[in-house]
């Protein structure tokens, strides 16, 4: 009787918190394959009170008509979604890319949450070398998982990354199998532990 109560009232919680996100709803479209995945960090995230999310690798978007910009949704527009976070939030997304033009989309489609968020044009490493502020949420995807030494590539963000993060942060991983294997094993190896797994990303917590 009591377990019952316990899991009636965490089921009725978990409703109350994604009813306050309800910008979630306006991402899970039907080729939006990592929306499950999303909506649970998300869901931590907002239950953690995490403010401050560091993304490696923006949302392009796709291009038709040589100039019209629509939603990519099998990338699962990511860089709009943190943006809706950080607004939700009253937080900030800080966004990289090495492409300009990666950048220039991702600011397009994000821009009624501009307020909320930076921009930088770098290399992902390089970038979270120099990157000062503390990381509440760290999402990374900046090198796609068929290109020769993507593996290594997200391990040494992560590496980067480290000494920045919260004691209470999320790092979510994309990709998962592609390009994955070296971080995630390092990050079990130093602490993290394996909190949701999808077929396409991997969720880490202390």
């Amino acid at each position: 009787m009591a377990l019952k109560i316990l899991q009636n009232f965490l089921l009725a919680l978990n409703t109350i918190l994604l009813s306050s996100m309800k910008f979630l709803e306006d991402f899970n479209h039907p080729k939006n394959i990592r929306f499950k995945s999303f909506e649970k960090a998300l869901t931590i995230a907002d239950q953690r009170d995490l403010k401050t999310i560091v993304e490696t690798g923006v949302a392009r978007g796709k291009i038709k008509f040589f100039f019209i910009k629509k939603f990519n949704w099998k990338d699962g527009m990511s860089t709009l979604l943190f943006s809706e976070y950080a607004k939700y939030k009253n937080g900030h997304l800080h966004a990289c890319d090495i492409e300009k033009k990666n950048v220039d989309n991702a600011k397009y489609f994000s821009k009624k949450n501009k307020n909320f968020c930076s921009f930088y044009v770098d290399d992902s490493i390089n970038f979270l070398k120099k990157f000062q502020n503390e990381i509440n949420f760290l999402y990374l995807d900046s090198l796609d998982g068929q290109m020769p030494g993507a593996n290594e590539h997200q391990l040494e963000e992560f590496k980067a990354a480290e000494k920045n993060l919260s004691e209470n942060c999320l790092i979510l991983l994309d990709d998962k199998g592609s390009k994955t294997k070296l971080s995630s094993n390092y990050m079990q190896k130093n602490g993290l532990k394996i909190i949701n797994e999808t077929d396409n990303q991997l969720l880490f917590s202390y």
